[in-house]
């Protein structure tokens, strides 16, 4: 035969009943909604402290974003502004050197052509000191024919070896 629950003899019946009377007590003295309520209220302040601390770290967040964000736009600027300027430089460089080849071309043309100038004209030279030599040897040899007949005279021979040298 099985006792009911609610039996005077059933241990377990008295074991609810004890367990009642103890959480009766803990709700009386306060002590059971007290402690729940403290830690309702901890779990609560816990929670709240969770979320401000996410709102600062997205507040914080946002702030850096938006620093990335104007550096990057101030570093795209200046980076378009160094394009430019070296864009500007190189064709300000290459004006120059074409100014400076244009420059280096005419003086060596110019240097050429003195040079070519100056060879003509020491050729020039060459040319008639050799037709001076040869007319000088060509005077002295048909005057020492023409003298070779007659009495030579001392001083026209020296006269003859001198218009060498003064023809020169």
């Amino acid at each position: 035969m099985e006792e009911s629950l609610f039996s005077l003899t059933n241990p377990e019946f008295w074991v609810l009943v004890a367990l009642l009377v103890f959480i009766g007590l803990l709700v009386w003295m306060k002590v059971l909604p007290g402690a729940l309520f403290k830690a309702l209220d901890a779990k609560t302040a816990q929670i709240q402290a969770e979320l401000d601390e996410a709102r600062a770290l997205r507040e914080e967040a946002q702030s850096l974003l938006d620093s990335v964000k104007t550096q990057r736009e101030a570093a795209e600027v200046q980076a378009r502004e160094m394009l430019a300027a070296a864009k500007d430089e190189a064709a300000r460089l290459a004006v120059e050197a074409k100014v400076k080849l244009e420059q280096t071309v005419a003086r060596r043309a110019a240097l050429a052509e003195r040079k070519i100038e100056a060879a003509g004209a020491e050729a020039a030279a060459q040319v008639k000191a050799a037709a001076v030599d040869m007319a000088a040897q060509a005077a002295e040899s048909i005057l020492a024919a023409r003298l070779a007949g007659s009495k030579t005279d001392a001083q026209t021979d020296r006269a003859i070896g001198e218009i060498a040298s003064k023809l020169q």
